[in-house]
C-alpha cells in the first residue's frame, strides 16, 4: 500500500512546495486569512456588548462559535481556486504534459493533486480559526467548551475536503479555466446553504445533530473522491477541446436511457419498463430499509418533544374524530390535482437535491414522510389513542400505491448516484449522468406518476370515508 501511494505522495510533496513559493498565493491566503479573523473578533464584542444590553447574553454565547465557524469557512471558498486550477489550469499553460507523461497511475496522479490542494486550503482554516480563538483569549471572551470546538474545527475539515474535492473534479472535466470558475458556483452555494443550516443547528443549541452533518459530509465527500477518481483519464485531459453544446447529442443519450433501446411503445412496456424495475432491485431494499428506519426514528423522537392531548383540551379526540370526519364528503378534482402535484414536486426536488449529493440527499423527503408517520403514531399511542386506527383510516387506502411510488423514485434517484459512482471507460461524465436521468424518467412515466395519480384519487375520494367510518 506504501509503495503504491508514495509516488502520489511526491507529487503532493512537489505541489505544496511550488504553492508556498509563490507569493500571489501566499499573500492572499495569509493576508485575508489573518485579517479576516480580527474583524470577527471585533464582531464578536460588539455583538456580545449589544446582546448583553438587553439580557440576550445566550444569543451572544452562541455567536462565538458561529464566527469561528465562518472564520474556518472563508479560507475555503478564497483557496477554491488552487483546485480549481489544479488540472485545467495546468493544461492552458502547458506545464501538465510532462507530469502526465511519467509511468504514474491514473489514480495516482488525481490523488496527489488532490492532496496538493487540500494541504493550502487547511492551512488557510486553522491559521484563520488559531487567530481568531487567540484573539478571543486575549479580549478575555469566553471560549466556547471543548466539545463545540471540536465540532467546528471536524466540520470544518469535513467542508473543506468536500469542496476541494468537488472543485478538483470539476478542473479535471472543464475546458478552460473560466468554464472551471463559473462552475465553481455549483460548489460554493450549496456549501454556503449547509453552513446556513449548521448555523441553525448551532443557534438552536441542539450541538449533537453536528455530527451527524459530519457523518454526512464524510460519505458526500468519498463519493466525491470516488467520482473524481472514477472518471478522470489523462487521455481526455489532454485531448479534450471545447464542449459545445449540443442538444441533439443529448437529447439521444437521455432518450436512449429513457426507452432502452426499444423499438416501439409495446416493447418499452414488455422489456425496457421491467428491466428498469429488475435493476432497481438493491436500490429498492435499500430504500425500503430507509424508510422502516424513519418511522421508529419518527417514534423515538416522541421522547424529545412529547406533546399531551389532554392539555390542549382534546381529550375527547378520539370520540369526537367521527362527528368531524362525517361531515366530510368526497373532494372533487382539484383536490386530486393538488395532491398528485405535491407528491410529484416533493419526488423532483428529491432528483435535484439527489444530482448535489449523489442519490444520498435523494431519499430524504421520504425519510421525512415516513418520520412524521411514525411520530404522529407515538403520539397518538402515548395519548391513549390506537395508532393503528390511524394508520388504516388515513395512511393506507392511498398509501398503499403512494408509498410503494415513492420508494420506486427514490430508488431511482440512489441508482443514478451510483451509476455517476462508478467507472465508466468508454463515456464521459455528461453521458453517464444524461442516461442516469433517462432511467429515472422510465420509471417516473411508468410507474411513479400513475402510481401517484390513482394515490390522489384514492386520497381524495375514498381516504376520508374509510376514517370517518373508523372513527365513528
Amino acid at each position: 500500500m506504501w509503495a503504491e501511494l508514495r509516488p502520489a505522495l511526491l507529487i503532493t510533496r512537489r505541489e505544496v512546495r511550488d504553492q508556498f513559493r509563490d507569493w500571489r498565493i501566499i499573500f492572499p491566503i495569509v493576508g485575508l486569512t489573518v485579517f479576516f479573523p480580527f474583524l470577527m473578533n471585533f464582531t464578536a464584542r460588539q455583538a456580545l456588548q449589544f446582546v448583553t444590553r438587553y439580557g440576550a447574553s445566550i444569543v451572544g454565547e452562541r455567536m462565538v462559535p458561529f464566527l469561528l465557524m465562518i472564520v474556518g469557512f472563508f479560507p475555503i471558498s478564497a483557496s477554491l481556486v488552487i483546485a480549481l486550477d489544479t488540472f485545467v489550469g495546468e493544461r492552458e499553460r502547458g506545464s501538465i504534459e510532462p507530469l502526465l507523461n511519467t509511468p504514474l497511475k491514473d489514480w495516482q496522479l488525481y490523488l496527489g493533486k488532490l492532496l496538493a490542494a487540500i494541504v493550502p486550503t487547511l492551512a488557510g482554516s486553522f491559521l484563520g480559526m488559531g487567530v481568531y480563538l487567540t484573539g478571543l483569549v486575549i479580549s478575555r471572551i469566553t471560549l466556547p467548551d471543548t466539545g463545540m470546538i471540536l465540532q467546528i474545527f471536524a466540520l470544518t475539515i469535513v467542508q473543506a475536503v468536500m469542496m476541494v474535492s468537488a472543485a478538483v473534479v470539476v478542473s479535471s472535466q472543464a475546458t478552460s479555466v473560466r468554464a472551471s470558475n463559473l462552475l465553481s458556483s455549483f460548489i460554493i452555494i450549496p456549501a454556503a446553504l449547509l453552513i446556513q443550516g449548521e448555523s441553525v443547528v448551532m443557534f438552536w443549541g441542539n450541538t449533537s445533530t453536528l455530527w451527524w452533518v459530519v457523518a454526512g459530509v464524510v460519505v458526500l465527500t468519498l463519493l466525491m473522491v470516488r467520482v473524481g477518481l472514477a472518471h478522470f483519464r489523462r487521455e481526455e485531459l489532454l485531448g479534450r477541446e471545447i464542449d459545445v453544446l449540443n442538444f441533439r447529442w443529448g437529447w439521444r443519450v437521455f432518450w436512449h436511457g429513457f426507452t432502452g433501446d426499444a423499438k416501439s411503445f409495446g416493447d418499452w412496456l414488455r422489456r425496457a419498463v421491467p428491466e428498469g424495475v429488475r435493476s432497481l432491485r438493491v436500490p429498492v431494499l435499500l430504500t425500503a430499509g430507509i424508510a422502516v428506519i424513519a418511522v421508529w426514528v419518527g417514534a423515538e423522537q416522541i421522547h424529545r418533544f412529547q406533546i399531551s392531548l389532554n392539555d390542549a383540551g382534546l381529550e375527547n379526540l378520539s370520540s369526537n374524530m367521527g362527528s368531524v370526519l362525517g361531515a366530510l364528503k368526497p373532494l372533487g378534482t382539484s383536490a386530486v390535482a393538488s395532491f398528485w402535484w405535491q407528491n410529484v414536486r416533493v419526488l423532483l426536488l428529491a432528483l435535484v437535491l439527489g444530482l448535489f449529493s449523489f442519490g444520498v440527499m435523494g431519499v430524504m423527503p421520504i425519510f421525512a414522510s415516513m418520520g412524521i408517520v411514525g411520530y404522529l403514531m407515538a403520539l397518538l399511542s402515548t395519548n391513549g389513542i390506537s395508532p393503528w386506527t390511524y394508520v388504516v383510516g388515513f395512511i393506507l387506502p392511498h398509501g398503499i400505491l403512494e408509498i410503494p411510488a415513492a420508494v420506486l423514485a427514490a430508488a431511482a434517484v440512489l441508482q443514478m448516484g451510483a451509476l455517476i459512482a462508478t467507472p465508466d471507460q468508454q463515456r464521459t461524465v455528461g453521458e453517464v449522468v444524461l442516461d442516469a436521468l433517462g432511467r429515472w424518467a422510465r420509471i417516473m412515466g411508468a410507474w411513479v406518476i400513475p402510481l401517484l395519480l390513482a394515490a390522489a384519487m384514492i386520497e381524495a375520494w375514498v381516504t376520508p370515508q374509510v376514517a370517518a367510518a373508523l372513527f365513528r
